[in-house]
């Protein structure tokens, strides 16, 4: 018997499809025994990816790990399997890309998604308003909310701070650290944290206090907060099965003539750890699975009917799929072609732990604009010089 073992993180939108897959691998490799465990969100952001490759066969992670990937080898390039797979175009957004770097692919995407907004329909329905399109009409929407006992939200703790930033900068063609290269538009930084700082102003929940599946929990549950303009958008609340289920539309940025470009893209990707290489049996059993994990087959039907969100286009323009997620395919394509991948230097995780805390400190008035933006310069150059030295 072939033995893997693999690492997700907690959300049935990761576990359920991989378990499902399980099912369905076992009738085709009979001889492989597959064991999943999950890590919360939070480990999922931030758990060193060296370690969980030195414990684990195969893992599921997001590509800002790909440079210390490509400096440190702990994973193995699967550059002939994306092919196979169908390359990038078979995939939504910069999906492919977002894994390929430093001369290797180290994931197959298996899971899409990046800021959207997202809300609750029958609530939007009582205020009669439109959708907003730009972050100008998110702001407005916020003022008639108010007017009727209704409040917007919005996730930025932590972490979420920081990808909301980027999403707002990006969207004003100003990207922080555009193409891994240092620095950023001192310009821009100031329009988007006072942005940031305006819709906060607006919302009587405690924002500074959720992540993106704490935010998308209250706004399922909760009855007088009626939408939110950027969260990573996981389909599984609008499933029928929620006693509210959400509806999702595209990122409202404050560029009106592009107001859906630049969101940040997440999702997740299957690696392979490189101590794989010593048990050629095992190697070539999670390969075959990666390449199942990430098949139209899996991705339009096993990971759809068990609450995932794959990163396949042809699950993205089936309207089976997009039906049973009360249309967050559809709603949220144009956004995530548009989208925009983080800096992917190695060293950039310590950045990004970090700058999120900062950013959240500076929106509960705790730290001063000017501080805060000395703060960032200087500690994502501290992060890469700490990268580059650890190759």
């Amino acid at each position: 018997m072939i033995r893997l073992q693999g690492m997700t993180w907690d959300h049935r939108r990761a576990t359920e499809p991989l378990y499902a897959l399980d099912a369905v691998f076992r009738e085709l490799r009979p001889d492989v025994e597959i064991a999943w465990k999950a890590r919360p969100l939070s480990g999922f952001e931030f758990d060193s990816i060296e370690r969980l490759a030195a414990e684990n066969d195969m893992i599921v992670f997001d590509h800002p790990f790909c440079g210390r990937i490509a400096a440190s080898g702990c994973l193995l390039s699967l550059g002939t399997l994306v092919e196979a797979a169908g390359g990038a175009a078979a995939f939504v957004g910069p999906s492919v890309a977002s894994y390929r770097y430093g001369g290797g692919d180290w994931a197959l995407p298996i899971d899409a998604a990046c800021q959207v907004a997202a809300y609750r329909p029958d609530l939007l329905a009582k205020l009669s308003a439109e959708l907003p399109a730009t972050w100008d009409e998110v702001c407005g929407l916020a003022e008639r909310a108010a007017g009727q006992g209704l409040s917007l939200a919005i996730g930025l703790r932590g972490v979420h701070s920081l990808m909301t930033f980027f999403s707002l900068s990006a969207n004003l063609g100003a990207p922080f650290g555009a193409g891994d290269q240092a620095g950023f538009d001192a310009v821009t930084a100031k329009e988007v944290l006072g942005q940031l700082r305006r819709l906060v102003a607006t919302c009587r929940a405690p924002v500074l206090d959720w992540n993106s599946i704490e935010l998308q929990d209250a706004l399922s549950s909760a009855q007088d907060l009626v939408y939110c303009p950027a969260v990573y958008g996981f389909g599984a609340y609008g499933e029928a099965d929620r006693a509210h289920p959400l509806a999702f539309g595209p990122f409202p940025g404050l560029d009106p003539a592009r107001p859906e470009k630049g969101s940040t893209i997440g999702g997740a990707g299957l690696g392979l750890s490189a101590r794989l290489a010593e048990r050629p049996e095992a190697a070539a059993a999670a390969l075959d699975y990666a390449r199942l994990a990430a098949s139209q087959r899996a991705q339009r039907e096993i990971f759809p009917a068990h609450h995932g969100q794959p990163a396949h286009v042809s699950a993205w323009s089936d309207p089976a799929v997009d039906g049973r997620f009360n249309g967050f395919f559809s709603a949220t394509l144009d956004t995530i072609e548009g989208s925009w991948v983080r800096p992917r230097y190695d060293g950039y995780l310590a950045f990004q732990e970090r700058a999120g805390g900062m950013i959240e400190s500076h929106l509960r008035g705790d730290l001063a604009e000017t501080a805060l933006l000395e703060a960032l310069k200087k500690l994502d150059l501290e992060c890469r010089v700490s990268g580059a030295a650890a190759r």
